[in-house]
């Protein structure tokens, strides 16, 4: 399975302090450089962390607030200055499409790569033969969303069949990862008995929202559930005022949704 890398840019909230940025999150597997929101100073959170902010493939917006897009002009910006040289794909809710429009009036910049914006309803909106990502609507006073990106399991061949079945190693086992049977000296060899599927690996991202009925069946079975906590449970009636979860209230998602690790 290939390696996914997750870089925490930022993890604090409006207001940027010595310790840490405002909100932003690098995904990383093979070729894709999935960034999720774009909090101010994130570009010198990518020089920081010795990455290349030339590799994102697509940047996630769970919603527009301040914390979350204020790095979005600067980026952009510098990827025009630095020739990326490929399509900019930019998700998310109602009203961004019309956001990054006037976004890239105001700045005026010369844009010399194509961006393309899609504003998302709830389910996948992307997916490819390696991995999908989906989304589901929250609640914080403005449309927000939380997103969720599955890496799909890869089919392989079980090394120790194979050494018992006296296959050889060549073309004949990709048609058995490709689910077919073969034939080898004489003897049949079924698909189904020598491979084997990894598990999918997902990843939820739930920023800024209060609690509500949708979370759970949208992160559940998470291997990693990066969830806001902006408030104590103290503080819980706050944190509802403000479309807020508590830390108290991550951690019961976590558990309520089977999630293996709270982040």
């Amino acid at each position: 399975m290939p390696q996914i890398n997750l870089t925490f840019l930022g993890t604090g909230d409006n207001i940027p302090s010595r310790a840490r940025n405002p909100t932003s999150i690098l995904l990383r597997m093979n070729e894709e450089n999935i960034l999720f929101d774009c909090g101010e100073g994130t570009q010198r959170q990518f020089r920081k962390a010795g990455l290349n902010p030339c590799k994102i493939t697509r940047i996630l917006i769970t919603h527009w607030h301040g914390d979350h897009i204020l790095g979005l002009p600067g980026l952009l910006s510098t990827l025009a200055i630095s020739g990326y040289n490929k399509t900019l794909y930019i998700y998310g809710p109602n009203g961004i499409k019309e956001k990054i429009k006037k976004t890239l009036e105001v700045f005026n910049f010369f844009k010399n790569y194509e961006i393309k914006v899609e504003e998302l309803k709830s389910g996948i909106f992307y997916e490819d033969k390696n991995f999908y990502l989906s989304c589901e609507e929250m609640e914080h006073g403005i449309p927000t969303l939380a997103y969720s990106f599955v890496n799909k399991g890869n089919i392989r061949i079980d090394k120790d069949k194979l050494k018992k079945s006296g296959l050889p190693e060549g073309p004949i086992l990709q048609k058995l990862k490709d689910g077919k049977d073969v034939s080898y000296e004489g003897k049949k060899f079924k698909s189904k008995d020598l491979v084997y599927k990894d598990l999918n690996k997902k990843i939820s991202v739930v920023l800024d929202t209060k609690l509500n009925k949708k979370i759970i069946p949208f992160v559940k079975n998470s291997d990693i559930l990066i969830a806001e906590g902006t408030y104590s449970k103290e503080l819980s009636k706050e944190a509802e005022e403000h479309f807020h979860l508590t830390i108290s209230q991550a951690a019961e998602i976590a558990k309520k949704s089977t999630s293996k690790k709270l982040i």
